[in-house]
């Protein structure tokens, strides 16, 4: 099994600061969101790991900076950005191009999202799995292939849960 978690960039995985513009890479200050650190190294090595994002100023390279300011970088193999993928999340045509870069089948492919109508719903539709990052509310959406999380720690959990997770070295 190839399995994959795909996580969204900004307010997923780092903080999204609204007085800041431009790229990431070059904001005064960039932090990941709390508990994201502990749910790479907890899922690191045991799944793939990328990222999707629909950022339109900045590309792979500006992206990778970002996340190494806020010691992601590692953690992270693939980046999957609107310039290089030539579509958004939202569109069919982004996650099947994400799914034949990764060399695997649809549901092994989990995306994590805090925006349920740009990140979720078009993964599920697109048959992937999907887990919505709700960190400010307390809605709750579960479904066939859908978990929600108000902590992107409790991750592993999910991915252990749905049987995608090689046993840790």
């Amino acid at each position: 099994m190839n399995a994959w978690v795909l996580f969204d960039w900004g307010g997923t995985l780092m903080r999204v600061f609204p007085q800041y513009r431009g790229k990431m890479r070059d904001w005064p200050k960039v932090e990941e969101i709390p508990g994201a650190r502990k749910a790479l190294h907890a899922i690191h090595g045991r799944i793939g790991i990328a990222l999707a994002t629909n950022a339109a100023d900045s590309e792979e390279e500006d992206i990778r900076k970002a996340l190494e300011r806020a010691d992601l970088g590692s953690f992270i193999k693939r980046i999957y950005c609107f310039k290089t993928v030539g579509a958004k999340k939202s569109s069919p045509e982004f996650f099947a191009r994400v799914l034949a870069d990764l060399h695997t089948a649809a549901e092994h492919l989990v995306m994590v999202g805090d925006d349920y109508a740009e990140d979720v719903k078009p993964a599920l539709d697109a048959g992937l799995r999907a887990v919505w990052f709700n960190a400010h509310g307390t809605d709750v959406r579960t479904g066939h292939n859908l978990a929600t999380l108000h902590h992107v720690d409790h991750l592993p959990a999910v991915l252990q849960a749905w049987g995608l997770l090689r046993e840790a070295h």
